[in-house]
């Protein structure tokens, strides 16, 4: 199971992903994550809002409000231009981390 302090720091990265094909409210970012990572990576749904919000105020995601009858209100969330520079560099910064960790473990050997 990955640590609190693995999954805080790839929080903005999954959500970013999540967003750039199509717009998704919190809970189903939050869903997403745990069944996409096979339950490896599981947040407590009120736990992503903060991050939501704080990545909406950066202006890399954006919110709009949504309600279809007979459902609650929901905010779905859609990638900025710049978050989508954000993405790409996260994307790469994850690359070469993950490939130095790999490296010095002796992962790339296994």
């Amino acid at each position: 199971m990955a640590t609190s302090d693995m999954k805080r720091g790839s929080t903005e990265l999954l959500i970013l992903a999540l967003v750039e094909d199509r717009p998704r409210h919190g809970y189903e970012i939050g869903k997403l994550i745990e069944t996409r990572s096979s339950g490896e990576l599981a947040f407590s749904i009120p736990a992503l809002y903060p991050t939501l919000c704080r990545m909406e105020d950066r202006g890399w995601i954006e919110g709009r409000w949504v309600e279809k009858p007979g459902t609650r209100r929901r905010k779905f969330y859609t990638l900025t231009t710049k978050g989508r520079k954000i993405l790409a560099a996260q994307r790469q910064d994850w690359r070469t981390f993950l490939a130095a960790v790999a490296h010095v473990a002796g992962l790339d050997h296994a």
